[in-house]
């Protein structure tokens, strides 16, 4: 009899089974109920379809609908594969290449056949109807092992030619698998798949859009057609996507920041913005609003140069793991590519500034400093210049010139808990004042890193227990550490907000480094009279202005907090007799600090109450001859409907007044 496999469940109960048992096999052995809401299974922690047999003992944990991470995973990456078997049904001769899940969804690369044009947004009704027939169908997922010359041999008689390169290329070694749908339809995969496409819900996914795509992301390569789908476990969920995305789409700051007048973008400066008068107070007040928090938090704010020598990018380390990212002057400068190669030539290869952080220790290095002197807590509105390719770029969230509140903690290592707490207590008061709930993430070492690995576990413990000390390291605020996404030179503690419609934006960071300045020899004099490095903390809580003010029209759907918005109040007329009255009114609001506009068209007031009410004012004051002769005003504020209130001027002023006073002066 053949040796038997203990393995071990979730709850430490260990079952006795014979090779060749699959997780579906103990699945339905524990009851009905879970073998019908098992899809898949995680063995000694890998996930595996449910039908493969194990192989030894291990320790099995069964996925199902509750386990959302995976299982939105394995349906979106099933979905892929259905898509390709889809548009090749209706299209033979369709060539098919990559079809991986996305975060919302799924998409699958596919080559058109040559007596056809590209695949276009006409085609998606069919495809989808394909799909559902597919789904319904009920076929079998199952996986094989190939030799690598059958598969390519296959894929070539098959016209398959990108999927026989690509197999081409698999290192010697590495087992090639597929998956079959049914028996007539096979791709290329490494799994893990579901049971079988019925275990897919034909109403959970939509297909959304085309675009153009390069073979393996090379412009010189065939272009191709990439089809976008987004997909769920069920029609709720789908529903729900669905509606953010209209939500999201009402939202759009490009689209508000036309209609409240804010900025623009254009040609002539790609990448960069134009910010209007309206749009520029939002920044001034979010700029006066963070100089307060910085200035009693102890911070000193510095002004930096643009544009610096390339020899210090290089020292610093960015020239050879950023140089694409850069604009560089002349622009014909060599790319350096081997660490540490001095920029040779007679010319002076100059930078704009990609980071701000290479200036701040040049800043620190000005004059010895004494461990008495730190912790030096250095802060800068630092405008940086990065050439970010023009299909990333997207309004104010992806820009290439933006102004970071951007600031350089040197302090030493038996500071940098307190240091890294205080500023965990410091970004938090600020993301309420902005009504933000967050969740913080610790992005750990990356596969390609400087320093040592005993500096790499100073840092990333010193971030822990800072957020532990602060008492954010819990479940309510999110905590979660996050392998591989640090930065090349340190770990960061990211802050991700959680916006009205319930995306999230990463923002704030903060980032313990020590290779920076010892790649550019920062020292202070410590107490044994001896030179010692500091630690450098880099920390920001926008992010940047840009894409902060972008997150902040999008979540307020720009009716912005009365301190923000740019214009906090309208006084608007009912007839020409109140004129005067509307124009003492005015004078009135804007000698308290109110940002007011005067409305004295010869319109109907509806008309001005719409007009106002879609270029979101926060406050209509509307006056007629009645207001005029009793001193009073009729209050009307954004999002009450027709709701109104007659108040006396002065007690109109107070609750003005008191409501436009930023947060943190209240």
């Amino acid at each position: 009899m053949s040796e038997m496999f203990k393995i071990t469940l979730p709850d430490g109960s260990v079952r006795e089974v014979a090779p060749g048992t699959t997780p579906a096999d103990i699945a339905a052995a524990i009851g009905p109920g879970l073998a019908k809401a098992a899809m898949a299974a995680k063995v000694d922690g890998e996930v595996r379809d449910i039908m493969r047999p194990l192989e030894g003992d291990a320790e099995l944990a069964l996925i199902t609908s509750r386990d959302e991470a995976d299982a939105l995973e394995l349906v979106r990456h099933d979905y892929a594969h259905v898509l390709a078997e889809a548009v090749q049904a209706l299209w033979p001769g369709t060539q098919i290449t990559f079809g991986p899940a996305t975060d919302d969804g799924f998409y699958y690369d596919v080559k058109a056949p040559a007596d056809r044009d590209p695949f276009s947004m006409d085609d998606l009704p069919a495809i989808e109807e394909k799909m559902r027939e597919i789904i319904r169908a009920d076929k079998p997922l199952r996986r094989e092992v190939w030799n690598r010359e059958d598969l390519i041999a296959k894929w070539k008689a098959d016209g398959e030619v990108f999927k026989a390169e690509w197999a081409a290329e698999l290192p010697e070694g590495e087992e090639l698998t597929v998956y079959w749908s049914g028996e007539d339809w096979l791709d290329m995969c490494r799994g893990p798949h579901l049971a079988s496409t019925g275990k897919l819900d034909p109403q959970a996914f939509k297909l959304m859009r085309v675009a153009g795509a390069y073979w393996r992301g090379d412009q010189n390569n065939a272009q191709l057609t990439r089809i976008y789908g987004t997909g769920w476990l069920n029609k709720k969920q789908l529903d729900a996507h669905l509606h953010r995305l209209e939500e999201a789409a009402k939202r759009d700051h490009r689209k508000v920041g036309a209609e409240m007048d804010l900025f623009h973008l254009q040609s002539e400066a790609h990448g960069s913005v134009f910010w209007h008068p309206k749009g520029y107070v939002i920044w001034r007040a979010l700029e006066a609003y963070m100089r307060r928090a910085i200035d009693a938090a102890g911070y000193r704010e510095i002004k930096t140069p643009q544009v610096m020598d390339a020899r210090q990018w290089e020292q610093s380390g960015h020239w050879g793991k950023y140089r694409e990212n850069m604009f560089v002057i002349p622009d014909e400068v060599p790319n350096v590519e081997d660490e540490g190669e001095i920029i040779s030539g007679e010319a002076d290869w100059m930078a704009l500034k990609p980071m701000n952080c290479p200036a701040h220790v040049l800043v620190f290095k000005q004059g010895i400093k004494s461990y008495r002197d730190l912790p030096l807590r250095l802060y800068e509105n630092g405008c940086c210049h990065r050439n970010e390719p023009h299909g990333a770029l997207h309004g104010l969230m992806r820009v290439r010139q933006f102004t970071q509140d951007d600031a350089h903690i040197f302090c030493r290592e038996d500071q940098i808990v307190d240091e890294v707490r205080a500023f965990c207590e410091l970004a938090d008061r600020i993301y309420r004042d902005f009504g933000f709930k967050y969740a913080i993430k610790l992005a750990l070492r990356p596969d390609k890193r400087f320093g040592s690995d005993a500096d790499w576990d100073k840092a990333e413990e010193e971030l822990r227990n800072a957020v532990v000390e602060a008492g954010l390291a819990t479940e309510e605020y999110g905590w979660e550490e996050l392998p591989g996404e640090g930065a090349f030179y340190a770990p960061k503690l990211e802050w991700h907000l959680t916006d009205a419609i319930g995306r999230t934006w990463q923002v704030g960071t903060i980032q313990s480094d020590r290779v920076l300045p010892d790649r550019l020899d920062a020292t202070y004099v410590a107490e044994d009279g001896e030179r010692h490095r500091p630690i450098m903390l880099h920390r920001a809580i926008f992010g940047s202005y840009e894409r902060f003010i972008g997150i902040l029209i999008e979540h307020f759907e720009g009716k912005l907090p009365l301190w923000l918005a740019p214009v906090q109040a309208v006084v608007a007329t009912i007839v020409s007799d109140a004129d005067d009255y509307a124009k003492e009114v005015a004078a009135k609001l804007r000698a308290a600090g109110i940002r007011v506009e005067v409305d004295l068209r010869n319109e109907k007031i509806n008309y001005k109450v719409r007009e106002h009410s879609l270029a979101k004012v926060p406050n209509l004051l509307v006056v007629g001859k009645r207001e005029a002769e009793e001193g009073t005003v009729a209050l009307r504020q954004l999002g009450e409907g027709a709701k109104q209130k007659v108040l006396s001027l002065d007690d109109a002023l107070a609750q003005l007044t008191t409501e436009a006073t930023p947060p943190d002066m209240r």
